[in-house]
């Protein structure tokens, strides 16, 4: 078998997914397959090209947005820590979450911790609980009481529990000793096993309008 000697490819070649064999043009198709360039049809070529041209432009500007958070984390912990060394005050609560604002009251930054919560054995034993309760009580017990514990423990795509049904059951106010037993459960049986922090950014023209958030998620702009 003859051997394919591919050469060495300019900048511009290889942004424009060109692989010269020979001296000859070629483009790699989904298989992985070479194909000479003259072969693929413009409408291919022509797509080919708006789709590496935008997608160059979104990973620079993700790569922008990355270095964007990570100043923007570092100026907010030397503030925290200038503010605690010099003054001995301290921006936030104790989970981590804290507003600045400009002094004008026109800007702001959130920082907003997520707890990850992951549930252990003791969801188990909630479930049956209000399982003997769904047997025991009357057939024309509230339904959506009913749909709530059967979203509840139905598992999602990640094979994980409905977390927002789950917290949905946490808010009904039920006498029943078991249903009581089930929700203490349920409480003994959350776990945080992670956090993340979330930065926001505010702004509003005077003082008695409404707060409009800086957007930077692309699907929101």
């Amino acid at each position: 078998m003859k051997a394919v000697l591919i050469e060495q490819q300019s900048a511009a070649e290889e942004a424009a997914g060109i692989t010269m064999v020979t001296g000859r043009p070629y483009m790699t198709d989904a298989k992985g397959n070479l194909v000479p360039a003259e072969n693929v049809k413009p409408e291919h070529k022509l797509e080919d090209e708006v789709v590496r041209k935008i997608s160059g432009f979104a990973e620079g500007l993700s790569a922008q947005i990355a270095r964007f958070r990570g100043h923007t984390m570092t100026d907010l912990g030397d503030l925290d820590a200038l503010l605690a060394q010099e003054y001995g005050a301290k921006i936030g609560g104790a989970k981590g979450n804290r507003t600045y604002q400009t002094y004008d009251g026109l800007m702001k930054v959130q920082v907003q911790v997520a707890d990850f919560i992951d549930f252990g054995p003791q969801l188990q034993i909630a479930k049956k609980l209000l399982d003997e309760c769904l047997m025991e009580w009357s057939a024309d017990s509230r339904p959506e009481i009913r749909a709530v514990i059967t979203k509840a423990f139905q598992t999602e795509k990640e094979g994980q529990v409905n977390r927002s049904e789950i917290f949905m059951l946490l808010r009904l106010d039920i006498d029943d000793p078991r249903w009581q037993d089930a929700m203490r459960a349920i409480r003994e049986a959350m776990r945080i096993t992670g956090s993340k922090e979330y930065v926001r950014f505010y702004k509003r023209a005077s003082i008695s309008d409404g707060w409009q958030a800086i957007t930077i998620d692309l699907a929101k702009v």
